[in-house]
């Protein structure tokens, strides 16, 4: 199983998922790489793996990522690297990933991917926790909201939909949907009980 979380920024993803991870061990968040600035109280390999766009263009030439893309200037990608250490170490890879992206990594993985949009409770909200983070100019908020407008069009490419509006409920209703995925037939291989038996 490789789980997707996607929506548009605003949308409450990091703190969606650090819940979601202190809930259940068995996740392990796959860390992205990007040529995006390190912002106060990030730390490169944990938040993100900060490369220069020499290094990014490096990886690009080598086949290194899953998916990539341009997003507010910069550019994010997941690499074949992360997600393979991730499940080698039997752990369940958690993606953050922005929709481009995830519509790339939806491509490639399709059934064997738990697809899952986050909405914000609504465009008021999410304006105010732009704004809230004290990182971007008017200008910029701006171009991310009308950015969002044009994510969420491609919410109905993902399984599952949830509303960000209570982060308690939100991440129940998201261990809901790892414990339904578990039970589904194609999830366990083989039946529990032999035909024959």
């Amino acid at each position: 199983m490789i789980i997707l979380v996607t929506g548009p920024s605003g949308a409450g993803k990091s703190t969606f998922i650090g819940e979601l991870m202190a809930r259940d061990p068995r996740l392990a968040f796959s860390v992205s790489s990007t040529t995006r600035p390190m912002r106060k109280g990030e730390a490169d390999g944990v938040d993100y793996d900060f490369v220069g766009d020499a290094e990014f263009d490096r990886l690009l030439a080598d086949d290194a990522f899953v998916e990539w893309a341009p997003v507010h200037g910069h550019r994010y990608g997941t690499t074949w690297r992360r997600l393979r250490e991730l499940t080698e170490a039997g752990k369940i890879p958690v993606l953050d990933i922005d929709v481009q992206g995830g519509v790339q990594v939806l491509e490639k993985f399709g059934d064997q991917m738990v697809s899952v949009f986050l909405f914000p409770p609504s465009w008021e909200e999410l304006e105010r926790r732009l704004r809230s983070r004290a990182t971007d100019s008017d200008e910029a908020i701006a171009g991310r909201l009308k950015t969002a407008r044009h994510e969420v069009t491609f919410a109905p490419r993902y399984r599952y939909w949830i509303v960000n509006d209570d982060l308690d409920r939100a991440v129940g209703k998201m261990q809901a949907i790892i414990a339904a995925e578990e039970c589904r037939a194609s999830a366990m291989g083989d039946p529990p009980l032999a035909a024959d038996g």
